[in-house]
């Protein structure tokens, strides 16, 4: 396993928007790379829309929680997550955020807003904000010197592949909703 990698990132959002899908395929896809990861998630009545998050840690650790204060990124599902989680966040750490209208707020982070909603919507799959907010999340982390990167485009894709590879339908239009969003182009702040 390589081990030159440290980066710890926080995914937010509420029941049913498939945090832990996001989470999973993005460990997937740093493993694929070599990187030792760890996971946690925590649910908070999920079932009936509560919050749910979880915590990727890609590189030498031994806990799998993030602390705070030392949160790499955020990938917020909801506007109103950002909030809740800014605390772990490092000074200097970015943000994604799903938001129309709701300001987020992280002291000291880089926040990049998308309505990942509106593009699911327009894309006629309303259900795959995930994805889309996952690709733009990718671009965005993409921006990183290569020796921070866990993962990109072509690795969460070709995880995709291989998890929904009986599933041709959900493959296709999951496939288009990552690249509706990592083509997308930034929201201005609300």
């Amino acid at each position: 396993m390589k081990s030159e990698i440290n980066q710890q990132i926080v995914i937010g959002g509420v029941g049913g928007q498939g945090v832990l899908f996001v989470t999973r395929l993005l460990a997937e896809a740093a493993m694929q790379n070599g990187f030792s990861v760890l996971t946690s998630e925590t649910h908070g009545m999920a079932q009936r829309g509560g919050t749910v998050v979880s915590h990727l840690k890609v590189g030498n650790y031994s806990s799998p929680m993030i602390r705070s204060g030392q949160a790499d990124g955020l990938i917020a599902l909801k506007g109103e997550i950002c909030g809740a989680f800014s605390s772990l966040l490092r000074s200097g750490a970015w943000v994604t955020v799903n938001t129309a209208s709701v300001p987020a707020h992280a002291d000291g982070a880089i926040v990049t807003y998308l309505n990942a909603e509106g593009i699911a919507m327009a894309s006629g799959f309303p259900r795959s904000v995930n994805l889309v907010m996952l690709g733009f999340s990718l671009a965005v982390m993409e921006k990183a010197p290569k020796e921070k990167r866990i993962c990109s485009l072509a690795d969460i894709r070709s995880v995709m592949e291989t998890r929904l590879r009986d599933k041709p339908g959900m493959l296709k239009s999951s496939l288009m909703a990552l690249s509706a969003g990592y083509d997308a182009p930034p929201t201005s702040p609300p």
